[in-house]
């Protein structure tokens, strides 16, 4: 049976999993991330974490996909439009500067809340502003969804 608390369960399963994997990583430490940009201090270590997740996206997918429906769900949920958009490029474009800035993407900064370091506080504060402010604003904004 697919019901809302075994899709919460397992959400939180394997958003456990996804956070262990960053903190093993190190990819919860910003200078990690930093360094990887960094070319006079390079730092190869987030190159290491890039390839590993591809190389278990690229077994691992495939074999999903021939599933019907994932096991807590009627359908998979993926994106189905396949361009290129002004919106899409501009919001990459915002998250790699805010990544390379911050030295955090949101997953490991959510999971370094757990560290209690103010200055995560301040990333994730910053980035629920930053969505907030978005959201309100995407129906003035001139590209199209």
């Amino acid at each position: 049976m697919k019901t809302r608390v075994q899709q919460a369960l397992v959400a939180l399963f394997v958003g456990f999993v996804f956070s262990l994997g960053l903190g093993i990583a190190g990819m919860t430490k910003p200078q990690n991330v930093i360094g990887f940009l960094n070319p006079l201090f390079w730092n190869p270590s987030l190159i290491f974490v890039m390839v590993g997740a591809i190389a278990v996206h690229a077994i691992s997918y495939p074999l999903i996909r021939k599933k019907k429906s994932p096991l807590f769900d009627v359908k998979f949920h993926v994106p189905e439009r396949k361009d290129i958009t002004s919106r899409l490029v501009i919001g990459a474009i915002i998250f790699g500067i805010g990544w390379g800035l911050g030295g955090f993407c949101p997953g490991p900064a959510l999971t370094s809340i757990a560290s209690g370091d103010l200055r995560v506080f301040v990333f994730v504060a910053a980035m629920i502003v930053g969505m907030t402010l978005f959201i309100s604003l995407e129906k003035y904004l001139p590209f199209k969804k």
